[in-house]
């Protein structure tokens, strides 16, 4: 690992990275940059939201196998057409997890984002398909508000980030305040890389166990294959281990096997693989 020539690379060509850190055994072993600002962490809040839907799936408060519209609020419900709820019938919440229903738009729109959400005609619902979209997550989070009987964004400050020792964060909530779940929520490097190492110990962090580890390995685990090499609860498969993805190139790679993890947050919107591949040259050994 030539952590220093990493560095250099995002300097030399001027990369908009806010901030790095690599985490060896469970210890920092380099940083670089702002780790403890907060910066918007775009689809990297899904994996956050996953976490907290293990700990509801732990208590037996969320079965991943029944159909979404069993924990939806029954008013929302009722207003659907019958071909809706009939079309949502096979839509379970290991299917929205793993972003294996087709026909949802990128995101939901207007003022009633739940009723646009069940509104959505899907594409074949009762056949799994890799379909990447913000829908899902937010009704998860919406699901998960209503199985705890608690708000989705307080589940995760008091289950997750006050264990973690997280501080500092923004979260979003759609127009009828719900938790986004997709979206939204702002972190620093720092905080993601708690996530990062909360997932490598197995749901572990500091002598607690936050999340069992019987999620972690099914969250990690490869659920539903993509182009990218599959897909697991809000989780991408990366190598041999697994990543936090945001979209302007908001980065976990967690990786069991060295018991490393690397984070970083940027904001790059040009569609580039060039700081990946320098973090896997110089962090990663790989050419």
């Amino acid at each position: 690992m030539t952590f220093d020539r990493f560095i250099a690379d995002i300097e030399r060509n001027g990369w908009n990275v806010h901030g790095v850190q690599v985490y060896h055994h469970g210890s920092l072993l380099h940083q670089w940059g702002d780790v403890t600002g907060i910066h918007p962490i775009y689809s990297a809040t899904k994996s956050v939201l996953s976490i907290a839907a293990g700990i509801a799936w732990d208590e037996g408060k969320l079965d991943l196998n029944a159909p979404v519209l069993s924990y939806l609020p029954p008013e929302a419900v009722s207003r659907m057409t019958a071909t809706q709820r009939q079309a949502f019938a096979p839509v379970t919440l290991h299917r929205l997890m793993t972003m294996s229903v087709r026909g949802f738009p990128f995101r939901p729109q207007g003022d009633d984002w739940l009723g646009f959400s069940l509104a959505c005609p899907l594409e074949e619902p009762e056949i799994p398909a890799f379909a990447y979209s913000n829908i899902p997550a937010y009704l998860t989070g919406v699901a998960l508000t209503h199985a705890m009987d608690m708000d989705a964004a307080e589940l995760i400050k008091e289950r997750i980030f006050e264990p973690l020792g997280i501080t500092e964060y923004r979260m979003a909530r759609c127009p009828k305040g719900y938790f986004y779940g997709a979206s939204g929520m702002e972190l620093s490097v720092e905080s993601l890389s708690k996530i990062g190492l909360l997932m490598a110990g197995g749901g572990r962090f500091g002598g607690q166990q936050i999340v069992s580890e019987a999620y972690v390995k099914r969250a990690t685990a490869v659920q539903q294959m993509n182009r990218e090499g599959g897909y697991g609860y809000f989780f991408w498969k990366y190598r041999d281990g697994f990543s936090i993805n945001g979209k302007w190139k908001q980065k976990c790679y967690v990786l069991p096997e060295d018991e490393l993890v690397i984070c970083y947050l940027s904001h790059m919107e040009e569609e580039t693989s060039e700081l990946k591949e320098s973090m896997e040259r110089y962090l990663l050994g790989i050419e």
